[in-house]
């Protein structure tokens, strides 16, 4: 597989992509071991915490300014000194590479 930072994610909304099934899912995870696969296999979660609002807050636009750079964009739960994301590639109902591409690249902000 090859490295995920070097990769940028495909456009969703022209019907291209196909979901992964959770043992492809499983095999992208092994290079995100803070990110934990959904039961139903259709989204990735992976939980940051931070000392204070501000740094947060910093890592929050940071992921905004990645997600809108690869044109994929996911869920967060925003709170004081936490912040938990979640991918899945609506189009699909699934996952996709891209949602390891964009944890790959949120994980190597920290």
């Amino acid at each position: 597989m090859e490295n995920l930072l070097d990769k940028k994610c495909q456009v969703c909304e022209y019907g291209d992509l196909v979901p992964l099934n959770q043992k492809e899912a499983k095999q992208y995870l092994i290079n995100l071991p803070k990110w934990q696969l959904s039961p139903c296999g259709k989204k990735i979660t992976c939980t940051f915490e931070f000392k204070g609002f501000y740094r947060t807050m910093s890592f929050v636009n940071a992921v905004a300014w990645i997600a809108n750079n690869e044109g994929h964009h996911p869920d967060m739960e925003v709170s004081f000194n936490r912040c938990i994301i979640h991918f899945t590639t609506h189009s699909v109902d699934g996952l996709t590479e891209n949602d390891f591409i964009c944890a790959a690249k949120i994980d190597a902000l920290l």
